[in-house]
């Protein structure tokens, strides 16, 4: 179902290339990482999100991030994503993400704003800069939104504070430059994902 809530790490993937994204995947999911994400603002990002769901849908979520428009929502719905993460919140993207039955995760940085757009639709939302935001604030969400209510920290996550997070009630974390940059060695990255994961999960 791809309106499930999703838990953990997702691999933020910026400026991931289509010739290159497939071995990326698997390297991450050497590690355990099967959530991951591709930036529209890299190249060719939609070819990059075809090729995942198709050679790697049955065993990763796919997700498309940086999706501003509803017309990217449903080129991001026909490449194959299950996953549309957005920087801010705009009804019409929330709402189409919805009608095409994809989970949908707008970036948010007021209570306003996440009550908004939860009342689009929205499935969870991404509290976005997480650096700027940190873990007290999603903690004091957690006190005033319903129960359950899917959150994620986006933005300066990394090994020294997801565990942080993860105490503080997110459902997941999108981990980008601290784990993927274009040119990182594949053993690298795998090395990474695993660490990322130890620490979500803890002793």
């Amino acid at each position: 179902m791809s309106t499930q809530p999703i838990e953990g790490v997702v691999a933020i993937l910026r400026g991931v290339r289509p010739d290159e994204v497939l071995g990326v995947a698997e390297a991450l999911m050497e590690g355990g990482i099967t959530l991951i994400e591709v930036p529209l603002n890299s190249p060719q990002p939609f070819d990059s999100i075809q090729r995942l769901a198709r050679e790697l849908g049955s065993r990763v979520r796919v997700g498309a991030g940086t999706v501003l428009s509803a017309a990217d929502v449903e080129r991001a719905a026909n490449a194959g994503a299950t996953l549309v993460l957005a920087p801010n919140f705009d009804a019409a993207v929330v709402q189409r993400t919805v009608q095409r039955g994809l989970f949908s995760m707008p970036g948010v940085a007021t209570p306003s704003e996440g009550f908004a757009a939860l009342a689009a639709g929205a499935h969870g939302l991404k509290l976005f800069p997480g650096e700027m935001l940190g873990p007290p604030v999603m903690k004091a969400w957690r006190s005033v939104f319903a129960p359950g209510t899917p959150m994620y920290a986006v933005g300066g996550v990394g090994e020294t504070n997801i565990a942080a997070y993860k105490l503080a009630g997110a459902r997941g974390v999108g981990v980008g430059s601290s784990l993927y940059a274009p040119g990182v060695a594949l053993p690298e990255l795998t090395r990474r994902a695993r660490l990322l994961l130890q620490r979500w999960h803890g002793p």
